[in-house]
């Protein structure tokens, strides 16, 4: 049985913003049916009449490309602000408020999936890390986990989703941590399950070299894993290379993995990368030339 594969809509950020563009680009050009939505493309927080007839938009060009958009991640844009671990507790309430409208968005264009990082502490003045967040923060971010799943399960969503990320002062940044995250949102009103990265879980200078791999993130998440993300990289930084470069990840061998972890069924996405000033057509040809390497890999 084929492994269900799709690419995240992170290449088209400043280009191709809108689905009558990506819609096609996904079906033709990559022969593709899956896609990941960015919020990179369509923001929660302007107003309800533009989001309304976007996400209109997204529903109606996706169907007619044919094309499945399984889930929405919350993008770079919001990515860059520490959420909802920021040390003023009102920005931790408008980054719950801004996932809270980023649902009904994803309802609206018929999308029943939603994740991404939850947030990030403030760096210490003497550039320290610590080897975790405090048990109030964290203690905190459950409570607001569950908030969430209420408001999800409200919009009709399905499942949420958190991306481990290889960074100290982010949450959950080891498989142990995630475990005990998952206990801590057991039964909540919507299912709280992982998006994990090759890019983040093979990160050497935070894990190890040699011990850095997804095979601890597979055995010890499990059928908690609810999505994957994939991507070139040379495990010394999270590069979010398309597979014309260079690296570390062998395709085959990641699906091979994935398998033989029960995980055959999980849903893999490129998410990619490019500078904005780099011309559009180049960056179609490695975007179709890293189909030919991964498309094969996945049937």
């Amino acid at each position: 049985m084929a492994t269900p594969f799709g690419v995240n809509l992170s290449f088209c950020v400043k280009r191709w913003v809108t689905p009558a563009l990506w819609a096609p680009i996904v079906a033709e050009d990559l022969g593709l049916d899956l896609v990941q939505l960015s919020f990179d493309l369509i923001d929660p927080m302007w107003p309800d009449d533009v989001l309304d007839r976007m996400a209109g938009d997204i529903r109606r060009e996706a169907a007619a490309a044919g094309v499945t958009v399984h889930s929405a991640f919350i993008g770079l844009a919001h990515y860059t602000f520490n959420q909802m671990l920021h040390p003023d507790p009102a920005v931790r309430d408008l980054a719950e408020a801004w996932l809270k409208r980023a649902y009904r968005v994803a309802a609206l264009a018929g999308i029943t999936r939603v994740g991404g990082p939850l947030g990030a502490i403030a760096s210490r003045r003497d550039g320290r890390e610590a080897e975790s967040i405090s048990e109030a923060d964290y203690a905190e971010l459950i409570v607001r986990m569950h908030r969430l799943a209420e408001a999800a399960k409200a919009e009709g969503l399905t499942e949420l989703y958190v991306e481990p990320t290889p960074m100290r002062r982010e949450w959950p940044w080891t498989v142990a941590q995630a475990q005990t995250m998952a206990s801590d949102t057991a039964g909540a009103a919507v299912p709280w399950k992982f998006c994990v990265d090759w890019g983040h879980g093979t990160f050497e200078p935070l894990y190890g070299r040699y011990r850095a791999g997804m095979a601890d993130w597979y055995a010890g998440l499990g059928d908690r894993i609810g999505a994957i993300h994939i991507q070139q990289t040379d495990f010394q930084l999270d590069r979010h290379w398309d597979f014309t470069e260079t690296g570390a990840v062998d395709p085959v061998a990641a699906v091979a993995l994935q398998r033989a972890n029960g995980l055959e069924d999980v849903p893999v996405f490129l998410e990619v990368f490019y500078p904005f000033e780099r011309d559009d057509a180049s960056i179609l040809d490695v975007l179709k030339r890293s189909m030919a390497i991964l498309k094969p890999a996945f049937a």
